[in-house]
């Protein structure tokens, strides 16, 4: 799951995984550094709602479903990062 977090005006999405539910909405782990928000740090547990999300991936025989924002972000990435994802990852976009 991507999800939006937010510290005063700044807003940032990070990835959580790995994700599960739990009975107010769902938890996880930040999966990468934070470049504007200052309230949370890479590999800290969160907890979040369906209205936090702001993406979604998973594979499914070694292609990836969902992932939009890092097809988008591949279009603006050099060009050998975008084919290592696309190449490692399954990355189809």
């Amino acid at each position: 799951m991507k999800v939006a977090i937010r510290d005063g005006n700044a807003v940032e999405h990070f990835w959580v995984i790995p994700f599960r539910r739990t009975a107010t909405g769902f938890a996880g782990v930040l999966a990468n550094e934070p470049q504007a928000v200052r309230n949370v740090v890479n590999g800290q547990d969160i907890e979040f709602t369906r209205d936090d999300i702001s993406d979604w991936g998973y594979t499914r025989d070694g292609r990836q479903v969902g992932s939009f924002t890092v097809c988008v972000m591949l279009k603006k990435m050099p060009e050998e990062d975008a084919d290592y994802l696309r190449s490692n990852y399954g990355f189809d976009c």
